[in-house]
């Protein structure tokens, strides 16, 4: 079974920054594209960074310059280095990666459970 854990998320002042972590375990074949998403109280989860195969990268207009999504494919994980961070950033940030797994020919989409990051003024 393929598995999503993200770690690194807390309590961190306004300016400040924080590391996220998504590792990837399980029968993997192949990871495709991988990025972390956010959802705040009574809002849509929205995409924050995406990282493709080839390492194309995008943001949300929202965290670009602050934000940087990086992957260790040799871990099957990825990173978001997060910096001067606003209290608008609050919420709980998930990983989600299409992966194809070892018994499937096509990728399918998966989510980790999610790390709650909260920034205060």
């Amino acid at each position: 079974q393929v598995r999503l854990v993200e770690s690194g998320g807390g309590l961190v002042q306004a300016g400040g920054s924080l590391r996220l972590s998504c590792a990837a375990s399980g029968s993997i074949f192949r990871i495709n594209a991988m990025g972390w998403y956010r959802q705040a109280p009574g809002k849509q989860r929205e995409v924050v960074a995406t990282i493709s195969s080839s390492d194309s990268l995008n943001y949300a207009d929202s965290v670009k310059g602050r934000f940087t999504i990086s992957r260790d494919n040799g871990k099957n994980t990825i990173y978001l280095q997060m910096s001067s961070l606003k209290p608008e950033d609050t919420a709980v940030y998930y990983c989600h990666a299409n992966i194809q797994p070892g018994i499937a020919t096509i990728p399918l989409p998966y989510w980790g459970p999610g790390t709650q990051v909260t920034v205060s003024s």
